[in-house]
């Protein structure tokens, strides 16, 4: 006789009538079961994808691209060093990047997931594997955990629900551009665990644990937990009406809801303000107005192996969309659960595609870059969806008729878009047919093939999975690298930077630049050393301002700021060791000369000097007077320039508002200067590159790089030799797209001037400079009787804090964008400590919902006591 099974525990959609639910195990090892058969789907898939694709760790080619290469993995890389107590800095102030910036605002943004410290375990130039098995783990925990949801909101079969649980892991969202971003698979990870809160709370069951896990993600990575937060509420509201429950009991639950989300998100207000204000603080960027994308790319991201990086990728696996397209017309399920869940899927995806709330979803703040963050929200209803229509029951004739219906007329719509390669459509096919024979056997009693038709049922819908979610993976990796900028793992080129810069360093007596030619747009969180080069979402406006003004360079907006190769703002930020490396051949930009890693060593003033007297006069539109300004000196010679095209005739003007002239094809600049000068070449609008005529070029090919699209990239100044002796010289361009050179652009240094004000700077600078083990509080002796204001060569970003002497520390004063303290002649010593913005009010918020939970806490115990 077959063994009776107990009838499983009632959900919330039992409650509202209707067919009871399949006597499939819904006991902790039947999810267990579950989570560990998505996760190994997830990471079978994953592997093999980048196998196929020839990827990193299994191929040649890299996986870092974009923000990857350029932030992430330097990132990473610099927790490393915290973590091992090699860093330059702390938590509180990062020295190495843009000469010193404010770091919780990007630990809490790029590193505070619990993921994060897996990197600790891995060798310093493994870098790029931890990140890598970093990936693969929060993508497994993410299906695992979906997996682990379904089962809580229905019974079912585990494996379906394992099988389910990696379609969510592995949508096209997740493949197509979260795992390159991948701070923000915190949030697909966040998702599940906060609807498992919501069934916590529906169920009343250990509300301090919900609390902890609300506070958990928060901190992970706060931007997609809130898209996660919006989510897991909407699907709450919506378990909430389908139990069915008196008016009185749902305004309880909604009540303890609102409760257990604000005491998690208040716990985690100490960094999630600090982020906040980051923010708030942070260099305008480069973004773009929303455009919603046509209905046939829309249908078309549903599909296998379909591409682009501006459209939702909403690929969730053929068999969940199968079930999902069928949940309206299964019958065995009750009304109310066909309509609510149809209906809340409809309605999140029209919400990404309508502009208000499409920016609702984001914080209310336009995304740079990707525009459709929000889009594993989409895939996660689905799934869910999907979940709903398998666990009442096996599809009958008249549904599954219906749901292949709709796949077809989706794929028809979607087939007239550009997204759908060739090669999409046999993966297409293939999983489709699987998926319905497989969606067939589930419904059979008789044995097929002398097989159970369960048990041949998931052999069909695995596989069908496992091959369309690797070709789509694989598509997408490729197509990633053909598409975007990519940068090398750690090889031999970084670790001669690396051994280079820690045989230089001499921190905090001096900088050690990474140098001009940057392999990443994080070089000195990767490599090491203490330069301008910076790139993050929190790149402050003070800083990006200060060395635009300078003469910097930089991309993405003036988030990714560059370094500079400049003796007089060498001497400005105290820069006394410069490396220098041969273009990156990774990028196949230039051919390598065959020079290796040099280093090159100046007499500069401390990192505090003493001026005469406060800031007067302002930044203007010469980046050569801007530098004098800062330096206290006049040293460069501005001669009157001559553009001449490749016939010899005068170049034409700009007629927009980038004032110079216009070049396109070889061009000459000539001017005259005192013998022996440094000629810097300063063109921010010019692309190509710029070389001395004459044996006093001394090799030397100025590299410029700007993007003429509004607010993208400027070329940094560069130094392109002396002056021959005959004080006439000559500048060979050769753009590679029309660019304009600006009416000063040409700037003779007097190195022997320079060399006079560098030496009066160190004379009556600091004697001696020390930094905190937190890097939050720089203290620096000075002479007796310095008058005047004493100078930190460090951008006065907001929260920091100075005082002279024994004095009552007050906010920095500013000297043309740096720190700023003025002096009386008494004291002989100046004490700077940094506070990021908000850290006050988010402790204060923290503390007020920590008193609360342990109140409620401890009432809660008296209370069960007495009863």
């Amino acid at each position: 006789m077959r063994p009776t099974i107990p009838p499983a525990p009632k959900t919330a959609d039992d409650l509202v009538g209707g067919r009871p639910p399949l006597p499939a195990p819904e006991s902790a090892p039947g999810k267990r079961q579950a989570a560990l058969f998505a996760a190994t789907i997830t990471v079978v898939v994953l592997c093999a994808a980048d196998a196929v694709a020839r990827s990193y760790p299994f191929g040649p080619r890299t996986r870092n691209v974009n923000d990857l290469g350029n932030q992430y993995v330097p990132f990473h890389a610099h927790l490393w060093d915290l973590l091992h107590g090699r860093g330059t800095g702390g938590l509180l102030v990062n020295w190495q990047s843009g000469y010193g910036a404010s770091f919780l605002p990007d630990l809490g943004t790029y590193l505070t997931s619990p993921f994060a410290l897996l990197v600790a375990l891995f060798p310093r130039d493994e870098i790029d594997l931890a990140v890598y098995l970093i990936t693969v783990l929060k993508i497994a925990c993410a299906g695992a955990a979906m997996a682990w949801l379904l089962l809580r909101l229905r019974p079912g079969r585990w494996w379906a629900a394992g099988l389910l649980g990696a379609s969510y892991a592995l949508c096209g969202w997740t493949v197509a551009t979260a795992s390159y971003n991948l701070m923000w698979l915190d949030g697909l990870l966040a998702l599940p665990l906060l609807c498992l809160v919501g069934e916590r709370v529906l169920s009343g069951r250990r509300p301090l644990v919900g609390v902890l896990v609300v506070t958990a993600v928060w901190i992970a990575n706060f931007y997609t937990a809130y898209m996660a937060t919006l989510a897991a509420a909407l699907v709450f509201l919506l378990r909430l009406w389908l139990t069915g429950l008196p008016r009185r009991h749902k305004l309880t639950a909604a009540g303890r809801a609102a409760l257990t989300f604000g005491l998690g998100i208040g716990l985690a207000a100490p960094l999630v303000t600090v982020v906040y204000f980051g923010s708030a603080h942070a260099s305008e960027g480069r973004f773009t107005r929303f455009a919603p994308v046509g209905t046939q790319d829309l249908l078309a991201r549903l599909l296998p192996t379909t591409y682009s990086f501006g459209s939702p990728a909403l690929y969730v696996g053929t068999t969940a969309l199968l079930l999902a397209l069928a949940l309206p017309v299964h019958r065995a399920a009750p009304r109310r659960v066909r309509a609510g869940w149809t209906l809340l899927v409809v309605l999140v995806t029209l919400s990404m595609q309508w502009g208000p709330t499409h920016l609702m979803w984001h914080a209310f703040a336009e995304p740079q870059g990707s525009s459709y963050r929000q889009t594993f929200v989409v895939c996660a209803l689905l799934v869910v969806a999907a979940w709903h229509t398998l666990s009442y029951g096996p599809l009958d004739r008249r549904a599954l008729a219906a749901a292949v219906g709709l796949l077809a007329l989706i794929a028809l719509v979607a087939s007239g878009s550009p997204l759908v390669r060739f090669f999409a459509w046999p993966v297409f096919l293939t999983a489709a047919v699987g998926a319905l024979l497989g969606l067939l056997l589930l419904g059979r009693e008789r044995p097929v093939l002398r097989m159970a038709p369960a048990a041949l049922a998931a052999v069909l819908l695995v596989g069908a999975q496992l091959g369309e979610a690797t070709a789509t993976d694989a598509v997408a990796t490729r197509m990633r690298v053909d598409h975007m900028d990519d940068y090398a793992p750690w090889g031999e080129r970084q670790q001669q930077q690396a051994d280079a810069i820690a045989e230089a360093d001499g921190w905090p007596r001096y900088r050690t630049d990474p140098g001009r030619e940057q392999t990443v747009g994080n070089d000195p969180l990767e490599v090491g050393g203490q330069g301008a080069q910076y790139y993050s979402s929190h790149t402050s406006a003070v800083l990006s301002g200060t060395l635009t003004a300078l003469g910097y360079g930089w991309t993405s907006g003036g988030r990714s700021l560059q370094s500079l190769d400049n003796a007089v703002t060498d001497a400005i930020f105290s820069v006394g060791a410069r490396v220098h490396s041969p273009p990156d051949p990774h990028q196949n930009w230039f051919p390598q000369d065959g020079t290796g890693v040099t280093v090159t060593r100046e007499a500069v003033p401390p990192l505090v000097t003493v001026r005469p007297s406060a800031a007067t006069g302002s930044f203007g539109p010469s980046p050569y007077r801007n530098q004098e300004l800062l330096l206290g000196a006049r040293v460069y010679t501005l001669p009157r320039i001559t553009v001449r095209n490749g016939a010899g005739k005068p170049a034409d003007r700009s007629t927009n508002e980038r004032q110079g002239v216009r070049v396109g094809a070889r061009a000459t600049i000539t001017a005259r200067c005192r013998a022996g000068s440094e000629v810097y070449l300063w063109a921010p609008h010019f692309a190509g590159t710029a070389r001395l005529a004459g044996p006093s070029a001394q090799g030397l090919t100025g590299r410029f790089r700007a993007d003429f699209r509004p607010l993208t990239k400027i070329a940094a100044m560069q130094r392109l030799g002396t002056v021959p002796d005959s004080g006439r010289l000559t500048i060979e361009l050769s753009p590679n797209r029309m660019g304009v050179v600006p009416d000063q652009a040409v700037g003779c240094l007097d190195t022997g001037r320079l060399h006079t004000v560098v030496r009066h700077l160190r004379a009556t600078g600091a004697t001696k400079v020390t930094v905190s083990g937190s890097g939050g509080t720089i203290r620096a002796d000075l002479p007796a009787g310095s008058e005047g204001v004493a100078v930190v060569a460090a951008p006065r970003i907001a929260g920091w804090r100075c005082a002279a002497g024994d004095a009552t520390a007050v906010p920095a004063k500013q000297y043309h964008g740096l720190i700023a303290v003025p002096l009386d002649g008494t004291s002989t010593s100046v004490t700077c400590a940094f506070r990021p913005p908000g850290l006050r009010l988010g402790t204060a918020v923290g503390g007020a919902a920590l008193v609360s939970l342990t109140g409620l806490g401890v009432f809660g115990a008296m209370r069960r006591r007495r009863s």
